[in-house]
């Protein structure tokens, strides 16, 4: 028979008893439950957390397989959001998930968010317009927002709470003239050091016109371990936790680990001239 307690109780030590009970009854709100956002779930399951809202309108397809936890030869065109809620649940079958099949719109946003402690963005890199919705409503609520990516063999997170730069001061997305000036915005935002530009070695894999890139397992699970840290800080209220206008960037490929601090956000004078090469390079 399940044991909360016993299940985890190899996480004590590292976390009190009573902090136990803290995670135990943080609410998480995940959108997206692909590539990251699957991989986030599962490690907060383990971790012990065990309430959670998932969104995901989309099915596991045969190419998700060198990437998203959910994805199995049993799993192809089932929906994302129902399975990676029974995986969860054969974890630690006391978890409660609220399951928004159809991703999070307009219409759902408030209901996705009742009762929310912290949202972690799962949404995929393309989909700008429901980003930017579940952002401003967070900002909103006052929820901390928290997007670790996949960049290469490695891992770039940005962290929005009250204590911070709004992510519009940040990622500047009004003064873009068009959406793919919005995603260069955001890739810049997000990893500003570009640790792994250096090491592609087809560049063609990584198109913006058609919403398409390379991406690495290894990348999902360096995500994974970012963003939980992070979240186990915030509930915690105990650990330093960078949040925007700095981001971090972590390369396994390179073995290197760079904070970066934009201060005046994608405004300043070095994002600008990213902007300007990105732009010259992927819209060629």
């Amino acid at each position: 028979m399940f044991d909360y307690d016993t299940a985890f109780s190899r996480n004590v030590g590292w976390i009190t008893e009573s902090e136990k009970d803290i995670i135990k009854n943080t609410k998480i709100a995940i959108a997206g439950l692909g590539g990251a956002g699957g991989e986030h779930a599962l490690t907060l399951a383990r971790m012990g957390f065990q309430h959670f809202h998932f969104a995901d309108f989309d099915e596991f397809e045969i190419h998700n397989f060198n990437r998203q936890a959910g994805a199995f030869t049993d799993t192809v065109e089932r929906p994302k959001c129902k399975v990676m809620a029974e995986m969860v649940k054969k974890i630690n079958p006391n978890i409660t998930v609220k399951q928004f099949n159809d991703g999070v719109n307009d219409e759902n946003v408030d209901e996705f968010f009742e009762g929310v402690d912290i949202y972690v963005d799962g949404i995929d890199f393309f989909a700008l317009h429901a980003r930017l919705s579940v952002y401003r409503k967070a900002e909103e609520k006052g929820i901390p927002n928290l997007l670790a990516a996949p960049f290469g063999m490695g891992a770039a997170m940005a962290i929005f709470t009250p204590e911070s730069m709004p992510f519009e001061q940040y990622y500047r997305f009004n003064d873009a003239k068009t959406d793919d000036e919005k995603f260069i915005k955001l890739l810049i935002g997000l990893g500003p050091a570009l640790l792994q530009k250096s090491y592609l070695v087809d560049e063609s894999t990584a198109d913006f016109k058609e919403k398409k890139g390379p991406s690495t397992p290894m990348a999902i699970k360096l995500c994974s371990g970012m963003l939980v840290t992070n979240v186990l800080k915030l509930v915690l209220k105990r650990g330093e936790v960078i949040v925007a206008p700095k981001v971090q960037q972590f390369d396994a490929y390179k073995n290197k680990f760079v904070v970066s601090n934009s201060r005046w956000g994608t405004r300043g004078p070095l994002q600008r001239l990213k902007f300007k090469i990105a732009k010259a390079k992927v819209l060629k």
